[in-house]
């Protein structure tokens, strides 16, 4: 079955940006399909927390096609929309594009500016894309581990999704949650 569950595993705790109440009607439009009941749930769940001003720590779990990507997609709306940022990090380059391909597919004609971060991305591009996001001109950076580097430095970052966390070292692990301190993390899991 494609069942998408979720679990809340943190206890409210450090304080995270609050976001401030969005419609998600514009985003919902642009898909081509209807969301799921449980993928309406999953985005209530998440969006909730992330009122709360407290950070979320969410695991989103569903096989390949269940819809997970949708639910961190709303996720990123969210925060765009109240001037902060995301990032998606994918254990292979292949995923990353993948990603980067539907989270583009979904935002398609929305203000919402995302950028790919992987080891082929050819040097001059990485520089422009750290620029651009040190400054606060990138609201999606999806990417490989590539996105743990130091050099890559936030504006304002919010929102945090990990994509297939087993696939991450622990001192991966520990230097996104250095780089996303206090900010709501979502991980994905088959």
């Amino acid at each position: 079955s494609s069942a998408l569950a979720q679990f809340k595993s943190s206890i409210r705790s450090q304080s995270a940006p609050k976001m401030k109440v969005i419609s998600l009607n514009p985003f919902l439009e642009n898909l081509p399909y209807e969301l799921t009941n449980a993928q309406k749930k999953a985005v209530n769940d998440i969006f909730e927390d992330m009122y709360s001003g407290y950070s979320m720590n969410r695991l989103v779990q569903g096989d390949v096609g269940s819809g997970k990507t949708v639910v961190a997609a709303a996720a990123a709306y969210l925060s765009a929309l109240n001037g902060y940022q995301s990032a998606v990090i994918a254990p292979t380059e292949i995923l990353a594009q993948q990603h980067y391909k539907n989270f583009t597919n979904m935002f398609k004609g929305m203000d919402v500016r995302i950028a790919l971060l992987a080891g082929s991305t050819s040097k001059k591009e990485k520089e422009a894309i750290k620029t651009a996001l040190a400054n606060g001109e990138i609201d999606l950076l999806i990417g490989t581990h590539a996105l743990l580097e130091d050099n890559v430095v936030f504006k304002n970052p919010a929102l945090f999704v990990v994509d297939e966390q087993h696939r991450f070292g622990v001192a991966q692990r520990s230097k996104l949650s250095k780089k996303g301190q206090g900010c709501h993390t979502l991980v994905m899991s088959a």
